[in-house]
This record gives structure tokens, C-alpha cells and sequence, in this order.
């Protein structure tokens, strides 16, 4: 009878964590962009940012979306990928808005610097995603350009997956591309910092939460059996996360000046 009753107790609380479990796997992800979201609102500055980051998430939410198509997994990867895509959607358009305000004040101190030195300081020239050039890829002036390349990207895998979806191995292979280019996250940001020689303009709540996020995030994957991609890939994510964290103590602790880069503007975009 006291087993019985034990049990009976048990079940409810195994529920109730398997539910707190998939609540922090689908929202868990979005959580450590909130300090950085702020700091830019706050500073209006997005430069410490890589912006490259929202791409490689978009593309691996993408992916993965598409591959459960082909081999569904449970709901809440599905469910982090959708909000996932909303997020990054949300820190592009706030990235874009501030770059362009500060471009925009560039141009009326520039206006002012003409007016007194008789020349003309021009602006950045505005850039398109319809421009095709991919020297400015993924650094346009406006929100509807990297809606469009999303959109774009979505549509063409999009009509590849449904051609080749019995395709045990092209599903595989999708699957595996989905959750090595998410691995890859913390790349463009750990290159910005060694750019710069710094990680000022970094929020470093946001790599502690990538961190605690992606080491549970692995660990979820493993107990519950998710494909192997899942779970290689989100080790390698924590080595990344990690290679961040030093850099913050190096840096910090050993400050060191920026190497110049004189080559195309492009470079000094965020990445």
C-alpha cells in the first residue's frame, strides 16, 4: 500500500518536470538575448554584436524545422526552433533600426562638417538585399532585406527537402547540417572578439546563459534519446561557449589594442 501510495505521488511530480523540462528547453534558448536585446535599446550601440549570429541560428532553425519533416523528434525542439526564428527576427530588426540611426546622425554631423569646411562628408551608401552583392551580404540598410533572404532560404530548402524527403540519407545529412551550423553559434562572435582584441559590447550574461543553456541543452538531448547529431553538436557548442568565456578573462585581465583593418568597409560592419 505505502509503494502504491509513493507512486501515486510520483507520477504527478515526473509530469510536472518532464513539463518544467520541455518549457525550458522551448523558451530556454531566447533567454540569454534579453541582456544583450537591452543593452542595445539601452546604448543604442549594436557594433559589440555580431549579427552573424541571428544568421547562423536563422539557417539552423531553418534546417531543423525542415528535418522534422523527414524524422520527427519531440515538440519542444520544434517549438524552440519557431520561437527561436522570432527572436532573431526581433534582435536583426534592433540591430538594423540603431545602425541606421547612427548612420543617419553620422550624416547630419557630417552636414555640419561640410557646412563649416565647405566639403561634403558623404554617408554610408544605403545597402540592399537585391543588390546581390555579397561583399555587403547580410549588412543591409534595411529590416525587409534580411526578411526577404530569410524567406528566400526558407522557400529553396524548402522545395529541396520536399523533392528529396524520402531520402533517408538527405534527411540524415539535412538533419546533421540543421545542428552543426547552430554548433558553429558562437564562431562568428568569438571572431569578432579576437578582431578586436576585446569583447567590450559583448554581453557577458549572454555567453554565461549560452553556456548553462547549451550544457543542458546536451544533457537533455542524451537522456531522451534524440538523434546523435543532436547530441555531438551540442558538446562542441559548450566547447565554443567556453573558448568565449577565456577570451572575456584574457582580454579583461590582459587588455590588449585592436589590430587595424584597412581592408574593404565592409570589415568594419559588425559580423
Amino acid at each position: 500500500m505505502e509503494t502504491e501510495g509513493l507512486e501515486w505521488l510520483l507520477v504527478p511530480v515526473r509530469q510536472l518536470v518532464a513539463w518544467g523540462a520541455a518549457g525550458a528547453m522551448v523558451f530556454g534558448g531566447v533567454v540569454p538575448y534579453i541582456p544583450q536585446y537591452r543593452d542595445i535599446r539601452r546604448t543604442q550601440n549594436a557594433e559589440g554584436f555580431s549579427t552573424y549570429v541571428c544568421l547562423v541560428l536563422l539557417v539552423a532553425n531553418i534546417l531543423r524545422i525542415l528535418f522534422w519533416f523527414g524524422r520527427r523528434f519531440e515538440s519542444p525542439l520544434l517549438w524552440q526552433s519557431i520561437i527561436m526564428i522570432i527572436t532573431m527576427l526581433l534582435m536583426l530588426k534592433l540591430c538594423t533600426e540603431v545602425r541606421v540611426s547612427n548612420d543617419l546622425n553620422i550624416k547630419r554631423r557630417s552636414f555640419a562638417a561640410a557646412d563649416s569646411k565647405d566639403e561634403e562628408i558623404k554617408a554610408p551608401p544605403k545597402r540592399s538585399y537585391l543588390d546581390f552583392d555579397l561583399n555587403y551580404f547580410w549588412h543591409w540598410s534595411k529590416f525587409t532585406d534580411y526578411v526577404q533572404c530569410v524567406l528566400t532560404f526558407t522557400g529553396v530548402t524548402g522545395y529541396i527537402t520536399y523533392l528529396w524527403l524520402d531520402s533517408s540519407l538527405f534527411v540524415e545529412t539535412l538533419g546533421f547540417l540543421a545542428v552543426f551550423t547552430e554548433a558553429m553559434l558562437g564562431v562568428p562572435q568569438l571572431y569578432r572578439n579576437y578582431q578586436n582584441r576585446s569583447t567590450e559590447g559583448m554581453s557577458v550574461k549572454m555567453v554565461l546563459m549560452w553556456t548553462s543553456g547549451d550544457t543542458f541543452k546536451t544533457v537533455y538531448f542524451i537522456l531522451n534519446q534524440a538523434p546523435l547529431q543532436f547530441s555531438i553538436c551540442g558538446l562542441l557548442q559548450v566547447f565554443v561557449d567556453i573558448a568565449i568565456l577565456l577570451q572575456v578573462y584574457l582580454y579583461s585581465s590582459y587588455p590588449q589594442k585592436p589590430t587595424s583593418h584597412t581592408a574593404h568597409p565592409a570589415s568594419t560592419k559588425a559580423l
